[in-house]
């Protein structure tokens, strides 16, 4: 028997106006697909849960993340359409019609059922990128900028630099650089503005 879970009503309801009708189109789906479903938050987001995890859904301020963890093999996923896993969906426009996705997530439970996993393909390692000099001098200059800036892991550090560093013009170089140092300043990462509603696990 599916269990709903009230927090994920408390989760539409707050996300933004135009995140409501894609989440609950989604789970709407998810459940007429896979009706012994359970549903559950984890990283403060919605996820649905069948003999393993079978997809999610996040609300951002002007997008979602919605999708199957095993989207790459489901048959029934239409070519064109966002549907994961966890892809980027503005519009209803962006999602398959909801008799699809009740197809996809049965097809998902069917395969979490026969313990088929997704083969990884492990991710290249990236080099570590060093800030330049001037970069540097310029964050040294604000004391609290210089300490987020430490403080960051080298992902959100990489982020900052590869911005800077991508500025083709010298002039916007040196306002992603005065932006920078502001946001840093308050303790924010690269792209905080991509910061879902709630925190979560799901990247932005």
């Amino acid at each position: 028997m599916a269990r709903k879970d009230p927090r994920v009503d408390a989760y539409i309801a707050k996300a933004p106006a135009f995140a409501r009708p894609i989440l609950a189109r989604f789970r709407k789906a998810v459940h007429a697909g896979c009706p012994d479903v359970t549903e559950t938050l984890k990283w403060s987001v919605p996820h649905f849960d069948y003999q393993g995890v079978l997809g999610g859904m996040a609300a951002f301020k002007e997008h979602c993340r919605v999708g199957f963890w095993k989207q790459s093999l489901l048959t029934s996923a239409p070519k064109g359409k966002a549907t994961g896993p966890m892809a980027r969906v503005v519009s209803l426009a962006d999602l398959p019609d909801e008799r699809t996705l009740v197809k996809m997530a049965a097809e998902a439970a069917a395969l979490n059922a026969a313990g088929i996993k997704v083969k990884r393909v492990p991710k290249a390692v990236k080099k570590p990128l060093n800030a330049p000099a001037y970069m540097l001098a310029a964050i040294r200059k604000n004391k609290k900028a210089h300490a987020a800036y430490q403080a960051f892991s080298p992902s959100h550090q990489r982020e900052y630099i590869e911005w800077i560093t991508e500025a083709k013009a010298e002039e916007t170089r040196r306002r992603r650089l005065e932006t920078a140092v502001a946001w840093m300043a308050e303790g924010k990462v690269r792209n905080w503005k991509y910061v879902p509603v709630a925190r979560s696990g799901i990247r932005a």
